[in-house]
């Protein structure tokens, strides 16, 4: 099986990429200039929000999209012209990108990034741009879900066993930027800078003659950060208890247990059963940690109507996978050809796309809360818009006069150089809060939330019907 040690980028693509790129160049449209949009078409896991993230990977693995002469002869196995893999060979996308924040607040059918340059260059890169920034926006949303559900508890992610491979890596740096406090990936922990915890397995317990003598050697070798799984046989007859004398052991040592975890039964119970032990054995401060088939549900009933004494959350496999959402629904789309605007014509109105260079502008009202979201022409004054449409039915509409506008664009990514500085998870995080703080409530619940309006500019509406006609004419 091969690895991608010393790897190459640029074959990580869907092969009609190249097959496009390689028709583009025998066609003689190499040179041509071009501009594509990439945003998602609906909020995953019925949200009212998405968290964007990703952005950083992608441009760290976007310079290093190129082809070694092992890659280009496998091409030219898989049937690819000589005359392109020649072309191939000093390969590197010189191309610009604009793109919102990482760790920003973002709505369905917004440009998110803008990426501009040649149309071989801005095809090539397609399929690892989608890959990144589709599956670290989801896992990096289901995070922040859990956070909310959580509120000031922490949580931590769980789910290295159960992730897709090593989509595990960026997984868990994406379960970080929504609000994970550390995560058991250790490998993911070195890569971005993370935070990494861990305790045992039940298989710690099963390898000593007794739970008491494995409870002793744990917190022997690990005195300053024992947390003990009390459910291997008994939670409260055997666990609890058998945690509280190691707790008193060390206690007589100048050492302290940190904490205990349940992993199976009903948590809201045993937890309050064994805080109220803890509690009468002197032992206020042990805190008290759960996980197994956790999710921002489970947390929020556990917490809001259970009232379960929990002070912290272990969460794998619903994290880690993006349960019950398999993908983002992230698009890649044209947008404009050497300054003339393309779009994608459908009988589906909902899959029109909007053409030409277009940018994003988001309006806050009286208080300084996100209003609305709008999608702007890139050479239109925020300030002069009067009015957002809704870019399928027009005939509902916004009026913005007066509204302050914040552009979510700025240039990331030109000639081969990331032009943003490289941050932690838990940095993006930061900035992931002080945006969902100017988020209105409404829009972060869990069931039926509101719908957070984006709207187009007059000009970029009236623009996509004049060349609605002129397709229309072309086609009939």
């Amino acid at each position: 099986m091969g690895h991608l040690n010393n790897q190459y980028m640029g074959l990580y693509t869907d092969f009609y990429e190249l097959t496009m790129a390689q028709g583009y160049f025998e066609c003689g449209k190499k040179d041509q200039q071009v501009t594509f949009d990439y945003y998602f078409r609906t909020n995953p896991y019925k949200s009212g929000f998405t968290v964007f993230a990703g952005l950083y990977d992608f441009l760290e693995l976007l310079q290093d999209f190129q082809y070694s002469d092992d890659d280009l002869l496998f091409l030219k196995d898989q049937g690819v012209d000589a005359k392109f893999t020649d072309y191939l060979k000093n390969f590197h996308f010189g191309g610009t990108i604009h793109s919102v924040n990482e760790g920003e607040i973002v709505f369905p059918n917004e440009p998110l990034l803008r990426v501009e340059g040649n149309i071989i260059e801005c095809q090539l890169i397609e399929s690892l741009l989608l890959n990144i920034l589709n599956f670290e926006s989801l896992i990096a949303t289901k995070a922040y879900r859990i956070k909310l559900a959580a509120e000031k508890k922490i949580f931590a992610d769980f789910g290295l066993r159960r992730a897709q491979g090593l989509g595990a890596l960026h997984a868990s740096r994406a379960a970080c930027i929504g609000g994970a406090s550390s995560t058991s990936n250790v490998l993911a922990g070195k890569l971005f800078n993370i935070q990494v915890s861990g305790t045992m397995a039940h298989s710690w317990i099963q390898s000593f003659d007794n739970e008491l003598e494995a409870f002793r050697a744990y917190a022997k070798t690990h005195p300053k950060n024992t947390i003990l799984l009390v459910d291997t046989y008994d939670t409260l007859k055997s666990g609890v208890p058998n945690a509280i004398t190691v707790a008193k052991e060390m206690e007589q040592n100048g050492e302290c247990l940190i904490g205990i975890r349940l992993d199976s039964g009903d948590l809201a119970y045993l937890s309050k059963k064994a805080r109220k032990m803890l509690d009468n054995a002197g032992f206020e401060k042990v805190q008290i940690i759960a996980s197994n088939q956790l999710n921002e549900y489970v947390i929020k009933t556990l917490l809001k109507d259970q009232n379960a004494s929990i002070d912290a959350f272990g969460v794998g496999t619903e994290l880690i996978t993006g349960k019950d959402n398999a993908a983002l629904d992230g698009v890649y789309k044209l947008a404009e050809i050497d300054g003339e605007p393309k779009m994608k014509f459908s009988e589906n109105i909902e899959k029109v796309t909007l053409p030409g260079k277009k940018k994003v502008v988001r309006y806050v009202d009286e208080e300084g809360k996100f209003y609305r979201d709008g999608i702007l022409l890139d050479n239109e004054d925020p300030m002069a818009i009067e009015t957002l449409y809704h870019p399928v039915y027009p005939e509902k509409n916004t009026g913005i006069k007066g509204l302050q506008g914040e552009s979510l664009f700025s240039k990331v990514y030109e000639k081969g150089k990331i032009l943003i500085d490289k941050k932690t998870p838990p940095e993006i995080h930061a900035y992931l809060e002080t945006r969902a703080a100017l988020l209105p409530d409404e829009h972060k619940r869990f069931i039926s939330p509101h719908i957070y309006k984006v709207g187009t500019s007059d000009r970029l509406l009236n623009a996509r019907i004049t060349l609605t006609n002129k397709i229309k004419r072309y086609t009939s």
